[in-house]
């Protein structure tokens, strides 16, 4: 494939950098499960990236886990069947913020 691309062009560098991480991959057998993992990692569809830390009957027990102190900024959480974000507001402590799970959001309908 270099044969396509002039010496030192951005793809000529792209297409060497790809081919040594493969000689590394195939040399150092114990990185190739971590590059196959790394791989599943950004390869993964969105919605399935998506991990709740906990679900809540209701917003009195998520009020409740956030005053227990074991909360922490940015983790996502369902309460009542609704998604929220833990936000850290400094000195105001914590705080629960709305924000839509992928199975709340309208199915994705492609431009035509």
């Amino acid at each position: 494939m270099s044969r396509h691309h002039a010496e030192g062009t951005p793809e000529d560098e792209a297409l060497r950098v790809c081919a040594t991480a493969l000689l590394f991959v195939r040399d150092e057998a114990k990185k190739l499960e971590e590059l196959r993992e790394f791989f599943r990692k950004i390869t993964t569809p969105a919605i399935v990236g998506v991990q709740v830390a906990h679900t809540f009957a209701s917003r009195q027990e998520a009020d409740a886990w956030l005053a227990s102190g074991t909360a922490t900024d940015g983790q996502l959480v369902r309460v009542a069947g609704q998604g929220f974000t833990v936000v850290d507001h400094g000195p105001k402590g914590l705080k629960l913020v709305r924000i839509p799970l992928p199975e709340e959001l309208p199915p994705h309908k492609p431009k035509q």
